[in-house]
């Protein structure tokens, strides 16, 4: 154990050696819950729109747990969790101030490009339309592999743009269940993507 860190930072170390070691599923659960709503209340001040903080603080974990080998305790986990949450929403208001991209959200690969999930834009010279049609359909390719429950919700998501709460009386399922199986299913997506350009 690292002695700068707090009994809570250490409890924490220990749970990622778990999730990191043991491939301990309970020892991811155990962190988000340990700061899901702390951070979701974050992202709400930045973002001042539910939705927004409810995407952003399920990217903010996604891309936590997947760079989770290289995090060292030279600070606390939660330091570097709202760190990277932070640095996420800056982008997505900057993104959204400069109307960069469309209503709905992407996500950011490992490489840091942006992929986008659904376009909504009526302007822009035709050679625009045609790079976002062939974004839009390329996502549809990789959306229409993965599993059939995970791929509804993309569908109700990002494409069809309903809300966490209509989506789960849609499928009957409660909101957690929604939530959860998006993050798993945003998760698939970008190993797909990132898949699919290690192909190239």
């Amino acid at each position: 154990m690292n002695e700068n860190l707090s009994s809570k930072a250490q409890y924490d170390l220990s749970l990622i050696h778990k999730a990191l070691h043991s491939s301990d599923q309970k020892a991811y659960a155990e962190l988000m819950n340990r700061y899901r709503d702390s951070l979701y209340y974050t992202m709400l001040k930045m973002v001042e729109n539910q939705d927004d903080a409810d995407d952003l603080t399920i990217e903010a974990f996604a891309k936590a747990f997947r760079k989770l080998p290289s995090y060292t305790p030279e600070y606390a986990f939660s330091t570097w969790l709202f760190k990277i949450a932070s640095n996420n929403a800056i982008d997505f208001i900057r993104r959204k101030r400069l109307k960069a991209i469309s209503i709905d959200r992407g996500f950011q690969a490992d490489d840091g490009s942006r992929v986008e999930i659904s376009i909504a834009d009526n302007v822009g010279d035709p050679s625009d339309h045609l790079e976002k049609d062939e974004r839009v359909q390329k996502m549809r390719e990789i959306v229409e592999k993965l599993k059939p429950r995970y791929k509804r919700l993309v569908e109700l998501r990002y494409f069809e743009e309903k809300s966490y709460e209509e989506i789960a009386e849609i499928q009957s399922l409660p909101l957690g269940t929604v939530k959860a199986q998006l993050f798993r299913a945003r998760d698939l997506l970008m190993q797909m993507m990132q898949d699919k350009k290690d192909n190239y």
